[in-house]
């Protein structure tokens, strides 16, 4: 048996699919979780996939008593990967203090505690976001940050820049930061997938319950950026394969291969992908039309971005394989079986 490994923000998108890569590749897994933006039901899924339960404690990262008691009963924890976060780029514009306090303090409290308790290294789920609207694309890790377009943006640019100072201060520990870009799609079983609270805030979960009927129409915010069909282009990564980088690290960081105390990886396909051009893959994949109507641009969002993923390729090990037509087919599976648990599964108005 593999190290035990803590997870925040487990039962979440990321998170849940997470679970399953390190329960496959041996490690024990902690699960934690306010549940404010996922369903404990993410764990039967988790289940069904792995014939494990992970252990679990509905927590919030921001209560720093809690974390330490929860760290006091699991003394054999010896990594952490933080996903718990707000993490929608629209809502922060609206509701930028909740996303400070909830990303900040959280990490805060986390990097306080980890020398106390053994715990060897944290990997940390950072964005492409760091980069702002890149000057050279596709972006490698040594492309500079820039001033955030969002308030989420900037609080990822923030606990970066936390992780360092606290790391360069001498702390027992190491840490990896995963700069992901756009993870869409679901688990193949259609066991476990995105499942947004409330109005989905990310395009394919909104695209999959237009595709289904649940809501009348797709909004593609923008068609006058200067792109080929003036729609936001992205680097869109199968959340499988990404799950899979963090498994990655966590073995880096545990075989002590690392090459510096902080490591930077960015997690994408190296391909770009319009809105526009995603929906119409989407359609010829799963044979399914998808009504949208454009509206104005939202604040926030960045013209276009892809990866260039050489790095974490070779020094990680770790690849991207997912098609993006098997990866909406993997999504579309997901709202179709959600629709088969019951009639409104996944959909709030």
């Amino acid at each position: 048996m593999k190290k035990r490994i803590l997870v925040t923000g487990g039962t979440g998108y990321i998170g849940s699919h997470t679970i399953v890569e390190l329960q496959h590749a041996g490690y024990e897994v902690t699960a934690i979780d306010d549940l404010s933006n996922s369903d404990i039901g993410v764990l039967d899924g988790v289940e069904r996939i792995t014939g494990i339960r992970p252990a679990f404690e509905k927590l919030d990262c921001n209560d720093r008593t809690g974390l330490e008691n929860l760290f006091a009963k699991n003394e054999g924890l010896k990594g952490i990967i933080h996903f718990a976060a707000s993490k929608a780029v629209g809502e922060s514009v609206q509701q930028p203090l909740k996303y400070y306090r909830n990303n900040l303090v959280s990490l805060i409290n986390l990097l306080e505690l980890m020398p106390r308790f053994g715990i060897e290294g944290i990997v940390f789920s950072s964005s492409c976001t760091v980069y702002g609207q890149p000057d050279i694309l596709p972006v490698t890790e040594s492309a500079p940050t820039k001033p955030a377009t969002s308030p989420y943006g900037n609080t990822k640019q923030i606990c970066e820049e936390i992780i360092r100072d606290t790391i360069h201060a001498g702390v027992p520990f190491k840490s990896i930061l995963l700069r992901y870009f756009n993870p869409v799609g679901a688990h193949p079983s259609a066991e476990i997938g995105e499942l947004p609270i409330g109005v989905p805030q990310n395009l394919i979960p909104f695209l999959t319950q237009t595709a289904a009927g649940l809501r009348p129409e797709l909004r593609v915010f923008g068609n006058d950026y200067d792109t080929p069909d003036g729609s936001c282009i992205r680097d869109y990564i199968n959340v499988v394969d990404l799950a899979k980088a963090h498994v990655a690290a966590m073995n880096r960081l545990f075989e002590g291969r690392t090459a510096e105390d902080v490591e930077v990886f960015n997690l994408g396909t190296g391909r770009g992908v319009s809105v526009l051009e995603l929906i119409r893959v989407f359609e010829q994949s799963t044979g399914v039309k998808v009504p949208f109507t454009i509206v104005g641009r939202r604040e926030g969002d960045i013209e276009k971005v892809w990866a260039d993923p050489q790095h974490a390729n070779k020094t990680l090990g770790w690849k991207a394989e997912a098609t993006l037509e098997d990866t909406l087919r993997a999504a579309w599976k997901w709202q179709k079986k959600l629709m088969g648990t019951s009639e409104n599964a996944g959909f709030k108005a």
